[in-house]
């Protein structure tokens, strides 16, 4: 079972309304278009429509699933005093002195480029049900490193 937001479960749905509305039915029109073409062993459009074709199928297959193996939590329910799913937690490397903020989300969810870690990362392991002055260790590419929770607290979750 995985864990998701409204927001990422409702983004989801979202995606696959629109890979099954728009996407899908778009597909077999060009499909049906470069059909027209003639000889199918020499048409471009058709083997590429083809291979987009077998994609969004995929896509379709992959989002189902996850939509059907997903719970959705509200974290807003959460006390956050120590940390949880939803959780922005400000932390300080203690060899560099480098702060890093975080907001713990499902995998599916996750983009470390904009500071949402997934609660199954190391780091996000690492962190669940710590609370504000912990110091944790947490094994990264570079080796072990030891971090000193800052701040633990709630913000609604924005991905854009």
């Amino acid at each position: 079972m995985e864990l998701l937001s409204q927001y990422g479960y409702d983004k989801l749905s979202a995606e696959l309304k629109n890979l099954k509305e728009v996407e899908r039915p778009n597909i077999v029109k060009e499909i049906d278009i470069a059909r027209s073409h003639g000889d199918l062993k020499e048409n471009a459009e058709y083997h590429a429509a083809k291979e987009r074709q077998l994609f969004i199928d995929a896509r379709i297959k992959d989002v189902s699933q996850m939509l059907a193996n997903s719970q959705v939590i509200d974290p807003s329910t959460f006390p956050h005093d120590k940390v949880s799913f939803g959780s922005t937690v400000e932390i300080m490397d203690l060899d560099s002195e480098k702060k890093y903020t975080y907001t713990i989300v499902g995998s599916i969810e996750s983009d470390i480029d904009k500071g949402f870690i997934s609660y199954g990362s190391p780091i996000g392991q690492a962190l669940m049900g710590k609370s504000e002055g912990d110091e944790v260790s947490i094994t990264l590419p570079r080796g072990e490193c030891e971090f000193e929770i800052l701040k633990v607290y709630y913000k609604p979750i924005n991905f854009e």
